[in-house]
């Protein structure tokens, strides 16, 4: 039940996003330390919103794998 509570939440937030994107189509200048880009408003959300979902997920993974090796250290 966990797992489709979750997915529903990740379609409402990918589906705000693609609507947030869609309604602005002006130019966004993203100034790098050694580049410089000019991209639409939608793909710039995209793109954040797909760095904010690998990084969550990247931490979540790291915090549950920490928690494994905490407990299989007190068990032996």
């Amino acid at each position: 039940m966990r797992v489709y509570i979750t997915l529903f939440f990740l379609i409402i937030l990918f589906a705000i996003a693609f609507i947030f994107g869609s309604q602005n189509d002006q130019l966004l200048s993203l100034n790098y330390l050694i580049a410089r880009v000019e991209m639409p408003v939608a793909a710039a959300v995209s793109l954040f919103t797909f760095i904010g979902f690998i990084l969550g997920l990247l931490t979540a993974l790291l915090w549950k794998m920490v928690r494994a090796v905490r407990t299989k250290k007190t068990k032996s």
